[in-house]
Parts: structure tokens; C-alpha cells; sequence
């Protein structure tokens, strides 16, 4: 069996993946910001569940819950990259501020995180980094650009890590979900800007009435998408990334038309720029 150290843990997509590993009988670091909403969420867990206090956004705390969890463990197999925020408004809406905190939770704290766990992982030269990211991180959106932003950065982080640890037994995978029924998109997870420009009402702010119209009825299912992450670290091969949800496949397949067009149509200029 495994140790797996997940972040936010505490509720949604991380509390579902921390329970199917318990119930696949691994051991868990499950972490929040707030231990003790941990331990509510998991009553009647075994001595195979830790729950440490963990905020992604203080280096800290982070290098503090991973010696808990190498004292209590002796290793750590997976690392999931999941603590993250929403982020909703078109992109002249959106303050500095409230894309600097989205950066900040979804970039920055999955680096830091990062920097905590892989030394453990090369030393060990096995385990399994899985970097929570979004469809968004690939195919956007008006309205979420700036979330998407963040997500795009997680995609090409874990692009290159997978090449970087590769040769050292280190596998890496990005899960790009769709919709699914958590709270995501309640105000606890979800930053939504009050600055509106009405201009960008038919684009941005349909973006903005969709996702409010959607809350809690996605059609996403989080105990299967659990599964279904759970299950890449028993997997041999796991793929670099991973699509979960029907609307998250069908947004990559009209992306990638998209841009296979394009290409086509200008490649020939594209071809002409090159020095000869």
C-alpha cells in the first residue's frame, strides 16, 4: 500500500480522493488549512488517515506537515496537488489583487509544495506526482481566463516535470476535471469579482449566469472521479494527462479542431519565417 499527501483535503474533490484511498487501504496525510475540518469529514477514520494543518500559501507550514508525515509514515508514495481556487470575471474586471491570491493558492502553492515533497520522492526514485488542474487549464473560456491562466501554468509545470523526473522512477500526471457536484462554485472556493463592465455582459457574463445556474447540479460525479484518480498510481504506465468528465472531453475535442484548422490554414505562413 501507499502514503499518499493530499492538499484540501478537507472537503470536495480532495476529501474524495482521500477517502477512496483509505478505503482502497492506503495511508493518508490528508491536509488544510484547518486540520480539525479534516477530522470532522473523517469521524471515524483509522490510525491510516493524518490530518495536519497545511495553507499552500505559507512555505511553513508546508515543510511542517511533510516531516509529520515522514515521522508518522517513513515515506510518501503520492503527492496531490489539489488545494486551488475559482476565479470569475473577464480579464479588465478582475482586480490585481484577486489574480495575484489565485496565483498565488494555484501556482505558487503547488510549487512550494512541490519543493517540500520531491526530495523525498528522487531519494526514494519512486511515487507518483498528480497536479490537480482543470479543462480550463487547456480550453477556456470569457469569464474564467484568469483561472484558466493559473490552470494553463499547472499544465505546463507538470509538461515539464514529467520529462525532469521521468528517468528518476518519478511519475507525473495532470488531471484536467470538468464540471463536478462539489462547492467549487460557492463563494467558499469561488472568487467571483464585484467590478461588472457591461460591455463584456453578453461574454463574461453569460460565463457568470452559467456557472451560477450550474452550482451544484454538474454533472460531474466526485466519488468517481476520486476513483478514477486513485486508481493512476496503480496503474504501470499512468498517462501525462489525465481528461475526467464527458464536457471536459468534448471542450478538448472542439479546442483541438480548433487549432487544427488553423494550423492548416496558416501554415505556409507559418513555414515562411523561417532564415533560408
Amino acid at each position: 500500500m501507499s502514503v499518499w499527501f493530499i492538499t484540501g483535503a478537507s472537503r470536495g474533490l480532495g476529501a474524495e480522493i482521500a477517502r477512496e484511498a483509505l478505503a482502497r487501504g492506503h495511508e493518508v496525510v490528508a491536509t488544510a488549512r484547518d486540520a480539525e475540518a479534516v477530522r470532522r469529514a473523517f469521524p471515524d477514520a483509522s490510525d491510516a488517515l493524518l490530518a495536519v494543518d497545511l495553507d499552500v500559501t505559507e512555505e511553513p507550514t508546508i515543510r511542517t506537515a511533510v516531516d509529520a508525515a515522514l515521522a508518522r509514515f517513513g515515506r510518501i508514495d503520492v503527492l496531490v496537488n489539489n488545494a486551488g481556487r475559482g476565479l470569475l470575471g473577464a480579464v479588465e474586471e478582475v482586480s490585481d489583487a484577486a489574480v495575484r491570491d489565485a496565483f498565488d493558492i494555484n501556482v505558487f502553492g503547488v510549487l512550494s509544495t512541490l519543493r517540500a515533497v520531491l526530495p523525498t520522492l528522487r531519494e526514494q526514485r519512486s511515487g507518483h506526482v498528480i497536479n490537480i488542474g482543470s479543462v480550463g487549464g487547456f480550453a477556456t473560456v470569457p469569464g474564467v481566463g484568469l483561472y484558466g491562466a493559473t490552470k494553463f501554468a499547472v499544465e505546463a509545470v507538470t509538461e515539464a516535470l514529467h520529462g525532469e523526473l521521468a528517468p528518476l522512477g518519478v511519475h507525473v500526471t495532470v488531471v484536467e476535471p470538468g464540471g463536478f457536484r462539489t462547492d467549487f462554485l460557492d463563494a467558499s472556493s469561488l472568487y467571483t469579482e464585484p467590478h461588472v463592465i457591461d460591455d463584456y455582459a453578453p461574454t463574461a457574463g453569460g460565463t457568470r449566469k452559467a456557472l451560477a445556474d450550474v452550482n451544484h447540479r454538474q454533472p460531474g460525479d466526485p466519488a468517481k472521479a476520486a476513483a478514477a484518480v486513485v486508481g493512476l498510481a496503480e496503474t504501470p504506465e499512468p498517462p501525462l494527462r489525465l481528461l475526467l468528465g464527458a464536457d471536459a472531453v468534448a471542450r478538448v475535442e472542439a479546442k483541438l479542431d480548433l487549432v487544427t484548422r488553423e494550423l492548416e490554414r496558416n501554415r505556409a505562413l507559418a513555414m515562411s519565417t523561417d532564415l533560408v
